[in-house]
């Protein structure tokens, strides 16, 4: 179950347990203008930097980060998981992150792994026996790679995480009401998943092929995560695109929208 907390608003799983701190933020609470108003934690989007500066010192205080804690992903949409630590706190919101990774993932206390979204999937993920934590941005592409299940391997190969232990949240994204495709993306996740993928699939028009597809990107990232092991599963029951209001969505302004952030760290 997700709760919301205020000023600024964001929203935790009641699946993250244990020493960590998490959020995934939602538009409310910050200091930016104009169509950025008002918690935009995007440092690409035209907004003035101090003002994102400013964003993740109120999110951060009300979390229990600092912004000087935080380590960006830099998502092209790869199935790409890389290794952070304390060493790279700072890239992306003083330092340009350079390599590619959709997702990054620790087990050094101190360091707030920060994944995007406005639409895509955000995962962030804890395993509390071996103490480590990670941060996923899976859009449609990165969903059909299997960036969720990626991630869990790479945990498992870096820090010795049993799956099972693994408690994973699913934050809120577009929703299979408002997701919307063409048959080459229920194409792709068929030909990743194979059959386990229909539930998640909804046709509309006249078969065998019909015109256009609604897709669930929440419950196709959580059939790879139970698939790699996974069961301590908790997902959103938000809608980005239904509530633009309270949401960046891409699907709805387009280009002139700030971005969404979820974020974990392991406490120190």
């Amino acid at each position: 179950m997700f709760q919301t907390h205020t000023s600024p608003e964001y929203l935790t799983s009641d699946i993250l347990t244990g020493k960590i701190v998490h959020c995934f933020s939602t538009r409310y609470g910050g200091v930016s203008t104009g169509y950025l108003s008002s918690l935009n934690l995007g440092v690409h989007r035209g907004d003035d930097w101090n003002n994102v500066y400013e964003n993740y010192r109120r999110l951060g205080s009300a979390v229990g980060f600092t912004p000087e804690q935080t380590v960006f992903t830099r998502q092209t949409h790869t199935d790409i998981v890389a290794r952070v630590g304390a060493a790279d706190r700072g890239f992306g919101l003083f330092h340009e992150v350079e390599p590619e990774r959709d997702g990054i993932c620790t087990n050094e206390p101190g360091v707030a792994l920060v994944c995007f979204s406005a639409d895509c999937t955000p995962i962030l993920l804890h395993d509390p026996v071996h103490h480590a934590v990670a941060a996923v941005h899976a859009g449609w592409r990165g969903t059909a790679k299997g960036i969720a299940a990626r991630c869990v391997e790479t945990m498992t190969r870096e820090f010795g995480t049993d799956p099972a232990d693994l408690q994973a949240a699913i934050g809120p994204c577009i929703g299979p009401c408002c997701f919307e495709t063409g048959p080459e993306v229920p194409e792709t996740m068929l030909a990743a998943l194979g059959r386990e993928a229909l539930p998640f699939i909804r046709g509309d028009g006249a078969p065998p092929m019909p015109e256009k597809y609604h897709l669930d990107l929440k419950g196709l990232n959580a059939l790879w995560l139970r698939r790699a092991g996974v069961n301590q599963i908790d997902i959103s029951g938000d809608c980005t695109r239904c509530r633009p209001d309270r949401f960046w969505s891409h699907r709805f302004a387009g280009q002139a929208r700030g971005s969404l952030a979820a974020v974990i760290m392991l406490k120190e």
